[in-house]
């Protein structure tokens, strides 16, 4: 392994001690449907811990928990914290591991480029660090955890228009983010992206585009329908992507999703992987089901579960994003 004495952030498929899920609060943040919101956030966080592993509801109060304690499984922990934002993937610890021991790593949090900052978003990683006995390392340089994908060899794929936006770290040059990739992740192979999803407002984050299912495999989405808004985008990820040597699989679309004549960043590729399930987001599309079976096939050995997450996405994200996993040393 390479970067950071030696330690490296697993694959997603890695086995997981448990997995925290950012429960929404805040009704300003999710344009009247915060209540369906987080019937769906407490079904996700519900269906992971049904499958045995173990799931932390982060809640930001006792009103915020009352609420999750009645809409998740007794199976659920709760677990009170301050944080702004659910998004979890992007404020949450990025823990890496030599195989033996475990880091966790944190990096600078302004809001996704200066868009949203709330109390609580850049300080929730260390505290959930710290909740699960580890000491956090700062890097010198803002990162969000949804903007990259690994593959456990140390490859990771990324996309320009997150990596490289000023409103991140314009003082940084592509190589000197590279060289970071490697030094705080141990990342030494990057896979440059181009634009992500259009109205994504991380920026273009790679887990609403191009993931990864296995060593040097990268699901990229399939346009459905002449009027889905990101053929283009999905075209040029995997032509990328092929290029640089990466087996590519397609994965139908969601389609054309619009919430009050909007487009919207719906995507399948913000699917979770845990231990034993992988959980899909679903739109009420008529690609849904074609969605859902084509990521069941890269994954035989789990379980894949398709859950309603249209609230979810209509508040900035979806599962993925909410969510970030503790993987096992």
């Amino acid at each position: 392994m390479t970067g950071n004495g030696g330690f490296r952030m697993p694959p997603e498929w890695h086995a997981q001690d448990l997995l925290w899920i950012g429960f929404p609060h805040l009704a300003d943040e999710w344009s009247g449907v915060i209540d369906r919101a987080q019937e769906q956030i407490a079904a996700f966080a519900s269906a992971v811990a049904a499958t045995g592993q173990t799931v932390h509801l982060i809640v930001r109060d006792a009103a915020n928990a009352a609420r999750a304690r009645q809409l998740a499984s007794d199976q659920v922990v709760l677990d009170t914290c301050v944080y702004g934002d659910v998004w979890l993937r992007d404020t949450g610890p990025l823990v890496v591991t030599d195989g033996v021991l475990r880091k966790a790593q944190l990096f600078g949090f302004n809001g996704w480029g200066g868009k949203y900052l709330m109390p609580g978003d850049q300080t929730i990683g260390a505290d959930l660090a710290a909740g699960a006995g580890l000491s956090p390392r700062r890097g010198d340089w803002v990162l969000e955890g949804g903007a990259l994908d690994g593959d456990g060899t140390g490859l990771v794929a990324t996309t320009e228009q997150c990596l490289l936006n000023p409103n991140r770290n314009p003082q940084l040059s592509r190589d000197d983010l590279e060289l970071r990739l490697a030094r705080d992740l141990g990342f030494d192979r990057v896979l440059w992206l181009g634009d992500g999803l259009i109205n994504d407002h991380t920026d273009g984050h790679v887990d609403n585009l191009a993931r990864f299912v296995a060593p040097n495999r990268l699901a990229v989405p399939r346009a459905t329908g002449a009027d889905d808004p990101n053929a283009t985008i999905y075209a040029d990820a995997a032509a990328r992507a092929a290029d640089f040597g990466i087996t590519v699989i397609e994965v139908p679309s969601p389609g054309r999703i619009e919430w009050h004549g909007t487009v919207q960043p719906a995507s399948y590729m913000n699917f979770v992987i845990t231990t034993h399930a992988v959980i899909v987001p679903i739109f009420g599309s008529v690609h849904d089901a074609d969605g859902v079976a084509a990521i069941a096939a890269l994954f035989p050995g789990r379980a894949t579960i398709g859950l309603m997450a249209d609230a979810v996405l209509i508040g900035g994200g979806g599962f993925h994003c909410s969510s970030q996993q503790l993987p096992a040393a």
